[in-house]
């Protein structure tokens, strides 16, 4: 990348509450919920202005309190909500049961006919908040939502290429919202990337949309179905991952890649250890990759601050990454004494 991207980084797509249980309890075992408000695209949104981006929502929030909770949080964030509409309706949900030692974490969904689930296009300013923007980011999780999800995918998709904007997109492939309705994800997802300029996405996610099979191990592997992705994907210019290697619920080995059509970087493996929420670090990644791209860096400083950022994300409790640059340009793989 050679030169800087001016402009707003506009985020679309439904903000959700989060219900937990506390202390790592299960739900059955639970008499209170915690409640945290995120969402795929909002916490980018929320990472990135926390970082110093101009950062936009695009979406549609019930007209209730809950609603009124989300565009306050994500507000106090620093991200411009001045593009969320309004609707009656309801708050799309999720209930994680946060695991422990060799228990994983657990979802479950609650968000089928949410406000912004059977949100029509014409609802939302999508032309406006694209004025003057330099990037759209988007995910895979709004076509999931059922084909009125589909038909505001594509309806952000053209209003972005209407207003010369590129788009970033995460797949974010999430099976549980695919599999509850008659859904063609491959034929769907394949659209929507067909039209991206970065791709946020792994080998396994390249494998879907192509109908191929890529081994992830080692990095000419990953090079090999990064490559098949930019021939399928004319448009596409950059596509950042990660590996993950679970050893237990607070252990993980984490590392970072990003491929261009001339270049290439891959981190190496990082021990995230202690870890307080899972939730969120593939939005905290995306973001850090953003952080870097949308200033014209290369492919090892955009990987690095992409792994940085997750990194930093798994010590922070909610969906939300809120760190700063002086705390972002402060990392160490091996932590740190208190700073004072």
């Amino acid at each position: 990348m050679t030169s800087d991207m001016k402009g707003a980084v506009v985020c679309f797509g439904e903000m959700l509450l989060r219900l937990a249980p506390p202390a790592a309890r299960m739900m059955v075992q639970a008499q209170t919920l915690d409640m945290v408000v995120g969402g795929a695209e909002a916490n980018v949104a929320a990472a990135l202005a926390s970082l110093g981006h101009d950062a936009r929502m695009v979406t549609l929030l019930p007209s209730s309190p809950l609603g009124d909770k989300a565009r306050a949080d994500l507000g106090a964030a620093g991200v411009d909500t001045r593009f969320i509409a309004r609707a009656p309706g309801r708050m799309g949900l999720y209930f994680m049961e946060a695991g422990a030692g060799l228990r994983p974490s657990s979802i479950t969904y609650d968000r089928a006919g949410s406000a912004f689930a059977l949100c029509e296009p014409d609802a939302l300013d999508l032309a406006g908040a694209l004025e003057g923007a330099a990037l759209l980011h988007m995910s895979g999780i709004t076509p999931a939502l059922g084909p009125k999800g589909v038909t505001l995918a594509d309806a952000a998709i053209a209003a972005a290429q209407a207003a010369g904007v590129p788009i970033c997109l995460d797949g974010n492939y999430r099976a549980q919202l695919w599999e509850s309705w008659d859904s063609d994800p491959r034929t769907i997802l394949t659209r929507l990337v067909g039209a991206a300029t970065v791709l946020i996405g792994n080998h396994r996610d390249i494998s879907l949309l192509l109908g191929k099979t890529f081994s992830g191990d080692g990095a000419e592997r990953r090079r090999e179905a990064v490559d098949a992705a930019f021939d399928a994907f004319p448009n596409l210019q950059l596509v950042a991952s990660t590996a993950r290697h679970i050893v237990s619920s607070d252990h993980h080995r984490i590392a970072a890649r990003v491929d261009t059509r001339l270049g290439k970087h891959q981190t190496s493996e990082i021990d995230v250890t202690g870890i307080i929420d899972r939730i969120g670090t593939g939005d905290a990644f995306a973001a850090g990759v953003l952080h870097q791209y949308l200033q014209g860096a290369g492919e090892q400083a955009m990987a690095e601050c992409g792994l940085a950022l997750a990194a930093l994300k798994h010590s922070l409790p909610g969906d939300f990454c809120l760190i700063r640059p002086d705390e972002l340009a402060g990392f160490s793989a091996v932590g740190g004494d208190v700073r004072r």
